[in-house]
């Protein structure tokens, strides 16, 4: 199973979510691929991904995360034992996200806004894992030309991480269709074998 989360203020509508999505449908398993909008809110985000996951075994899940989304897939992964891939991951989302306190829009429905609290800063700082307890079932892919966050700190954070740095890119990875198969192939994920 793959699971994908989505990074502040995004959505299931993101690129690299539909990418994953139609892969997983193109090889057969998209019933074992899972999206779901996250709360504004981190604890009922991470109830949310617990319930999910509850009853699949850690050898065949992965999590999926970008930028928010990497920093609730570390504090996941610990706790379930299972592998990550972290995509531009906002390593210390209680103190990126102080600035975003207020009114916020979402970016794939303007129409659609949510109050992002300070009293959720506490509850993402609950959330913050110093350091992973086991590198080999992560895989960050961190983009040179991140225009939020420092792909230094990313690599800095992650020791013994597989790592990939992208020259160049954006915090969305806009050109994350060509990294699709090395992820794929992290996640373990290949196409059943024809009858």
């Amino acid at each position: 199973m793959i699971v994908y989360l989505h990074g502040f203020r995004s959505s299931p509508q993101s690129s690299k979510a539909r990418l994953i999505g139609e892969r997983m449908r193109t090889i057969g398993h998209a019933d074992q691929y899972h999206c779901p909008q996250l709360s504004e809110r981190p604890s009922t985000a991470m109830a949310c991904l617990l319930e999910l996951t509850r009853q699949v075994s850690p050898a065949h899940l992965t999590l999926i995360g970008s930028s928010l989304g990497g920093f609730y897939a570390i504090w996941l992964a610990e706790r379930l034992g299972c592998r990550a891939v972290l995509l531009n991951p906002a390593l210390r989302a209680h103190e990126k996200l102080r600035r975003h306190v207020g009114t916020q829009t979402a970016y794939h429905d303007e129409a659609s806004s949510f109050e992002f609290r300070a009293a959720y800063l506490e509850e993402l700082r609950a959330l913050y894992v110093e350091t992973i307890s086991r590198p080999e079932r992560y895989f960050l892919v961190a983009a040179t030309g991140d225009e939020v966050l420092d792909w230094r700190e990313m690599v800095a954070a992650l020791p013994g991480a597989r790592h990939k740095v992208i020259e160049g890119s954006d915090h969305g990875m806009s050109d994350f269709a060509g990294m699709l198969d090395e992820v794929m192939a992290f996640a373990a994920v290949t196409a059943p074998a024809s009858r």
